[in-house]
């Protein structure tokens, strides 16, 4: 079977380009895929037009627009998730302007659909959904990557304020069952706060990988820098705003606009008044 143009362009654009020349994490690059997939099925369903025969010139400003039209009509999609599709598909042709630059016209007509205007303001707290997408950006391959997932997690289960995260030790940590971290607040004021084993598999792995668990390393702050020295409040905001810029960009309907290390501590409190009673 005889590859198609756009079979050709799709594969070097989601393999060679986002992850070499853009550098897109890969969560980025498998929520592409999946307005890839949704496209392909949708001129499969609507257009009858199977994936083997799909080819560029299939693809129009109308069709584009139509598909975009489907997914909200058939897939309920908010205004912000059909605009981060639109926003996938708008990278695929700005790099075909330089891959195929002779239907440059007919890319541009596509590169000019607008985005529908959403409420800004129809979430301003982290969701379930939310909270999930965000512990799943930080990549598991680097060291940095899984400090910041256990650090995450933890202000995720704890509803830690940031100074309360940046002060702690490990010996303010027990993982036996059950699992509780102690947090000292304003006033120097102490609370007990319980873990949930799935959380505690993170900060676990964590203080393994960095020799935490030691009783020589009871006194270190168990989150550092590379200095060894206890992170400050404006680098705990950069790692969080770090991983909610990427899982805006893979789900914008469920990530804030603004959202802070507060706004983490605030989905815990909803969650707990939530599940009383």
């Amino acid at each position: 079977m005889e590859t198609t143009d756009f079979a050709k362009y799709l594969s070097a654009f989601l393999t060679s380009y986002l992850a070499g020349e853009r550098n897109y994490s890969p969560n980025t690059i498998l929520a592409y895929k999946d307005t890839f997939v949704q496209f392909i099925t949708f001129m499969k369903e609507r257009k009858n037009i199977e994936v083997q025969r799909l080819t560029l010139e299939s693809i129009t400003k109308d069709v584009v627009i139509d598909f975009l039209d489907w997914i909200q009509e058939n897939r309920h999609c908010s205004n912000a998730t059909r605009n981060y599709r639109l926003a996938a598909l708008r990278s695929f042709f700005s790099y075909m302007q330089y891959e195929n630059p002779e239907r440059m016209y007919d890319w541009q007509k596509i590169l000019s659909i607008k985005v529908k205007r959403h409420d800004k303001q129809s979430i301003n707290y982290l969701t379930v959904d939310g909270i999930k997408l965000l512990l799943e950006q930080p990549d598991l391959s680097t060291r940095n990557g899984r400090r910041n997932l256990a650090l995450l997690a933890l202000m995720y289960d704890s509803g830690a304020r940031v100074q309360e995260i940046i002060d702690l030790s490990p010996s303010s940590v027990r993982l036996d069952n059950p699992s509780i971290v102690k947090l000292v607040g304003k006033g120097r004021k102490a609370r007990i706060v319980p873990l949930q084993e799935e959380q505690t598999v993170f900060l676990k792995k964590y203080m393994q990988e960095n020799h935490l668990l030691e009783p020589s390393a009871n006194q270190y702050p168990l989150f550092s820098n590379y200095r060894r020295e206890k992170l400050t409040r404006a680098g705990v905001t950069y790692i969080l705003n770090t991983y909610v810029d990427l899982a805006r960009k893979i789900n914008p309907g469920i990530i804030p606009e603004k959202i802070s290390c507060h706004s983490v501590r605030h989905y815990v409190e909803r969650y707990n008044m939530g599940s009383i009673g």
